[in-house]
């Protein structure tokens, strides 16, 4: 895969990364249900701990982060209905949001995966991102079926 690829994959992992690490913390600290703060704060932090090993591979490949991207307004939107979804107080609706977010991370990395000749320790490090993300989209769905 040239590094150019490599370069735009790895902006749009880290796009819906930071996207996903803002709409937690800002929900940390707007939600109001204690088990919500609890599971929001970990994925924030999760997030922020694979924003950090991306950087550090995109160092290592000597590739560049871009500062904007064209899909950051896709997510962010994801994440305004967050925050509106927070302000009605319905945890079904405050989670139903959060899986919207939860779906299209999966996707981003569903994507990452799909690509051809990622350089073995990366395409190692988005496997095992790709299972915390997954695992977080179980467990947000879980609360929000449980939410119904």
């Amino acid at each position: 895969m040239e590094a150019k690829a490599t370069q735009a994959l790895l902006n749009e992992l880290l796009e819906t990364l930071k996207d996903g690490e803002k709409g937690y913390s800002e929900a940390v600290t707007d939600v109001e249900d204690h088990d919500l703060k609890e599971v929001f704060k970990k994925y924030a932090v999760q997030r922020d701990g694979y924003l950090t090993e991306l950087e550090d591979q995109m160092h290592q490949l000597n590739l560049k982060a871009e500062e904007e991207s064209s899909i950051t307004g896709t997510i962010h939107r994801a994440f305004i209905n967050l925050k509106s979804a927070i302000t009605s107080k319905s945890r079904h609706a405050i989670l139903a949001e959060c899986e919207r977010g939860e779906d299209y991370a999966k996707k981003a990395y569903e994507t990452a995966l799909k690509a051809e000749g990622l350089p073995g320790q990366l395409k190692s490090i988005i496997e095992k991102q790709y299972a915390g993300i997954k695992q977080g989209h179980d467990e947000i769905k879980a609360l929000r079926d449980s939410a119904a």
